[in-house]
């Protein structure tokens, strides 16, 4: 089969390996679409980060070079002798956190926080490929009101739902989202869902402020050109000169992380969902007021209520989807086109054989 593999940063290879075979708890599925997520990209510009080197994955077994891709979604085609609950024809979305189940962690219930937490495509073999296996705890069925489309963007709407919750948003309350890739603008749509009477998205692209807009926001700020004052100032101003309840960084940046505080009122909550090495922090400013942060990683139990709305036609996570191309070029119209374009948001690669969408077609108008 075709796969895309991670050999070191700016080396990404499209290669023949064999067709993967499940273990006894594992299932095979036939990979219909495969989104690349900001994590994907950091690997092919700068990794390792989180990509395995020398040393196996303690639960996938797994090194590099290895198959990219965690969020993705297909038709079940092999089960393992000791998988139940599944069918050969299932169609599944993949919830990609490893598990190794006997842990503190995961005995809790907690197993986002495994002690040896990692994912499908990251730290083992994901899903750019024509076929992958997973343990049968990822897969969730889908019922036949979501399409793979919307599966395939499940996984950074868990990432969004599981940050929603952390930040504990009250209906009627405020919130300001720093960042408007696929993370964020699935925060503001999940945040309206959820009641947020005022929600400002920042940016510094128009068309993403535009999408924010589009998906409930009910304030876009283009950040560019101005000064940390005068964005805070920009958001007090829509919050009755307090500043908002919750801010959610999802860009990773040193300048987001401090806007996304100032604009916080007194008593105020901060939820950290972009990755960063490290960031400076006005301490003396956060105990004056009264500052609550709070960090978000991956996601737990939330795939059945988003299945649900999405069956409900509450929420359709397949909106932030910019275009889909063919395995074949993934590298130069999707890895490529993320960090060369900003008006790309969500790209999906079709990996599976047979009738594929044109390189480069674009997904919406």
């Amino acid at each position: 089969m075709r796969a895309l593999r991670w050999h070191g940063a700016q080396d990404l290879r499209l290669e023949q390996i064999p067709i993967p075979r499940p273990g006894p708890r594992q299932v095979r599925i036939a990979v219909q679409y495969c989104g690349i997520c900001g994590s994907d990209l950091h690997e092919y510009e700068s990794g390792p980060h989180a990509i395995p080197v020398g040393t196996a994955h303690a639960v996938s077994g797994r090194s590099a070079p290895l198959t990219l891709g965690h969020e993705f979604c297909g038709t079940v085609v092999e089960l393992g002798s000791e998988v139940t609950g599944l069918q050969v024809g299932n169609r599944v979305a993949v919830e990609p956190e490893y598990r190794c189940s006997h842990c503190a962690y995961c005995r809790s219930g907690a197993y986002n926080l495994c002690a040896d937490m990692g994912f499908a495509g990251l730290m083992g073999d994901g899903g750019m490929a024509e076929f992958a296996v997973v343990p049968s705890y990822m897969l969730h069925r889908l019922p036949d009101a979501v399409t793979l489309e919307q599966a395939a963007v499940l996984e950074p709407a868990a990432v969004a739902l599981h940050a929603l919750r952390r930040s504990q948003l009250a209906a009627g309350s405020s919130c300001a989202i720093f960042g408007l890739g696929p993370i964020g603008l699935l925060l503001v749509t999940l945040a309206k869902l959820q009641g947020a009477h005022t929600i400002i998205a920042v940016d510094v692209s128009p068309e993403r402020l535009h999408m924010a807009t589009q998906a409930g926001a009910s304030h876009a700020i283009d950040a560019k050109g101005l000064t940390p004052r005068e964005l805070r100032h920009t958001i007090a101003s829509a919050t009755a000169g307090l500043g908002v309840d919750t801010s959610f960084e999802a860009a990773g940046l040193q300048t987001t992380f401090e806007g996304a505080l100032r604009a916080l009122r007194k008593g105020g909550n901060m939820v950290m969902v972009g990755l960063m090495p490290e960031a400076r922090l006005d301490a003396f400013d956060a105990v004056n007021r009264e500052l609550s942060l709070v960090a978000s990683v991956g996601y737990r139990d939330v795939y059945p209520e988003l299945i649900g709305l999405i069956a409900a036609g509450a929420f359709d996570p397949s909106s932030i989807i910019t275009q889909t191309v063919p395995l074949e070029l993934a590298e130069r119209d999707g890895f490529a086109a993320l960090v060369q374009d900003r008006s790309q948001i969500k790209i999906l690669i079709s990996p599976g054989p047979g009738p594929r969408p044109s390189a480069g077609c674009n997904h919406r108008p």
